[in-house]
């Protein structure tokens, strides 16, 4: 039985780009493919018709040296809730009657969105960096690692397209101090607050966090080429 077919061709590197139905380029390759046309448009065959292929020695090369565009990093924390701690969110002193006990400052965000950068640019976490047994980090501001985090980014070529964090605690209600922790906290990255989104939940009173015997936080960043 015949099979209708179509051309996908592979000719300019790094980009794939369609120019006319069932035509796809993709890296200099001196023949092209064919596929069945109902097929064309599928991206899954496209990336399975070029792993069959032996690629030049400066196609692999090239594709070795290739920068990201784009990096996805996720972070998260959580302290034990203690008397006789300061509530430090986001690098604003929050009136509670417990605080996070910790070496540093304990503020569960800022180790959170540290951990997101730092895992998008594929560096170690921020125990590692920052290690509790370094005695120059006990009861540092976390505002320091943030720092740190924004300076290794920028080294990097890399700069926030944006990031989404959640807080979980079950008090204080984080509704009045909002605001001021994400004003903070873009102020800390260098980035505007249209690309900066604070949530807080409760935990339904459900474990250490609904107890009220702990705080955590998630936090997802999305790292840009310059």
């Amino acid at each position: 039985m015949a099979m209708a077919t179509s051309s996908i061709y592979f000719s300019t590197p790094k980009t794939l780009s369609k120019q006319q139905p069932g035509v796809c380029k993709l890296h200099s390759l001196p023949f092209s493919v064919k596929i069945p046309a109902r097929y064309s448009s599928s991206t899954a065959v496209v990336a399975s018709a070029t792993s069959a292929i032996e690629a030049e020695p400066q196609t692999k090369a090239a594709a070795s040296a290739k920068v990201l565009p784009f990096r996805v990093g996720h972070g998260f924390d959580l302290h034990r809730l203690e008397p006789g701690y300061p509530l430090i969110i986001g690098g604003i002193n929050i009136p509670h009657d417990r605080g996070c006990e910790a070496h540093s400052d304990g503020d569960v965000l800022l180790h959170c969105v540290v951990d997101a950068i730092l895992g998008a640019l594929g560096l170690p976490d921020i125990g590692q960096i920052f290690p509790d047994t370094d005695p120059k980090w006990k009861g540092a501001a976390s505002s320091v690692f943030m720092k740190e985090a924004v300076r290794l980014m920028h080294e990097a070529g890399y700069e926030l397209g944006n990031l989404d964090a959640t807080l979980i605690l079950q008090r204080p209600k984080l509704s009045p101090h909002k605001e001021a922790i994400r004003s903070n906290l873009c102020e800390l990255i260098g980035a505007d607050p249209s690309v900066v989104n604070l949530k807080a939940k409760t935990h339904e009173k459900v474990d250490s966090l609904g107890e009220n015997r702990s705080i955590a936080a998630h936090t997802v960043v999305l790292l840009m080429k310059k």
